[in-house]
């Protein structure tokens, strides 16, 4: 049975792009992505395969 790991992280407007591949660039899978409470961000979550 596979186990996962998650991560939540802040995605800075502007830098959507650059942000996701870097955490894609790390094996992590993006989950959901959903307006921060600010509204000047987006909220991240994503997940991979523990080691």
């Amino acid at each position: 049975m596979k186990k996962w790991e998650y991560s939540v992280a802040p995605v800075l407007l502007h830098r959507e792009k650059m942000i996701l591949d870097n955490f894609g660039e790390d094996g992590w899978e993006l989950v959901q992505l959903v307006p921060g409470p600010s509204g000047d961000n987006l909220v991240a979550y994503f997940k991979r395969e523990k080691a």
